[in-house]
């Protein structure tokens, strides 16, 4: 919950759609150098964080709609992250079946809200 509602609010920012937390601390938000990049950095201060990712609220789905994929997943296993909260019905899920098995095979729960 934490981790979504601050996911939300950088986008009302307009500044990124990620934020990396553990334990309702901000590890990571992602601004110009991409999810990946702020999933990284934000695993390297915490394993076991929690990945959310948002819409920005005035988000424009046609041109820039959230995705994850199987980059995501790989980046989330090299951080040690535990755990993805996305929102449901705004975000893409890239190479579904293959994602899904990453985040099954590595104990990585993924929750849309």
């Amino acid at each position: 919950d934490f981790g979504f509602a601050m996911a939300k609010e950088i986008g009302r920012l307009d500044i990124g759609q990620t934020v990396v937390v553990k334990d309702r601390a901000l590890m990571a938000v992602e601004a110009i150098e991409g999810t990946d990049a702020c999933i990284l950095r934000g695993g390297t201060l915490g394993k076991g964080v929690i990945v959310a990712k948002a819409a920005k609220p005035a988000q424009d789905n046609r041109f820039d709609m959230p995705s994850i994929g199987t980059k995501t997943m790989e980046s989330m296993i090299a951080a040690g992250a535990t755990g993805l909260v996305i929102e449901a019905g705004r975000t893409l899920l890239v190479e579904k079946e293959k994602t899904l098995a990453l985040a099954d095979a590595h104990n990585i729960t993924i929750v849309a809200r």
